[in-house]
Order: structure tokens, then C-alpha cells, then sequence
């Protein structure tokens, strides 16, 4: 039986046109916001058109950015975060031969503090055991006959 295999599984499933979903989200929201602010801006100043329409063009323009505008194959706001990830750390990284200590997190150092007490406690036990069974056997079971004579 044959079976037809869906070839571009990376692309986003388009509802209106080529409207995805998460443009469709994006542009409900960012136009919202939008037309609150110039309903607010309009209710207050009515002649001065001047003062909510660039508003109103800026935050419609960048609500349109969000949803469909990519810079190399790469959404708008994930290019945003590379593009301040990028400003934000630092461009050189230095190797220092001799430092053989990684940044270990206080919670690693609280996990491996556990792990150390309880595997100390585990292995006294198993070495009180394991000497307990050496005795044995060297003695070819004799402390086990002496005892139960007693």
C-alpha cells in the first residue's frame, strides 16, 4: 500500500493566503494595540492628527515587522535577539591554557555535596560488608559454627 509522505514538514501551516498562524496572532495583537491607542489618542486630541498618526504608522509598522518582515532567512524577532545577543557579549574569547576549573553553579555544588555524603555513607557500608565476607570466607565458615554453638 502506498502512502503519500509529506515533503516540507518545516513550514508552517498557512491559514489566510500565506498566513501562518503565529503572523495571524501577531498581527491581532500588534493591531489591537494599535487601534486603542488611536482611539485614546483620537477621544483626546481630534484636530491634531499630527500627534497620534505617527504613532499610530510606527507601531502599525513594527506590528507588520513582527509578522512577516526576515532578514537572511530568520525572523524579524529572532533577529532582534541575535542582533542584542550579539552587542551584549562579548566579541573575544581568550583560552587560558592552565585553567582547569569550569564554573560550577551552586546548585551543582549542593547536588554533588548530596552525592558525596551519600556515597560516602554507601560505601562505609559496603566495605563494612565486604570486610564481613572476607572474614568469612578466610575463616571457611568457621565464626558462623562458633556462634550458633554458643
Amino acid at each position: 500500500m502506498q502512502y503519500k509522505v509529506p515533503q516540507n514538514v518545516q513550514r508552517e501551516d498557512t491559514i489566510i493566503g500565506p498566513v501562518t498562524i503565529r503572523q495571524m496572532i501577531i498581527l491581532l495583537i500588534g493591531g489591537a494595540i494599535t487601534y486603542a491607542t488611536y482611539i485614546s489618542m483620537t477621544a483626546s486630541y481630534v484636530v491634531a492628527t499630527w500627534l497620534w498618526l505617527p504613532l499610530v504608522g510606527i507601531m502599525s509598522s513594527i506590528t507588520l515587522a513582527f509578522a512577516f518582515f526576515k532578514i537572511h532567512n530568520m525572523e524579524f524577532h529572532k533577529y532582534l535577539m541575535s542582533l542584542s545577543e550579539y552587542h551584549i557579549l562579548p566579541k573575544k574569547r581568550t583560552w587560558i591554557q592552565a585553567s582547569h576549573r569550569p564554573y560550577i553553579s551552586i546548585l551543582e555544588k549542593l547536588k554533588h555535596s548530596k552525592k558525596a555524603k551519600i556515597t560516602t555513607n554507601t560505601k562505609k557500608k559496603e566495605e563494612k560488608s565486604l570486610s564481613e565476607l572476607s572474614k568469612l570466607l578466610d575463616s571457611h565458615g568457621e565464626k558462623n559454627i562458633q556462634t550458633n554453638k554458643k
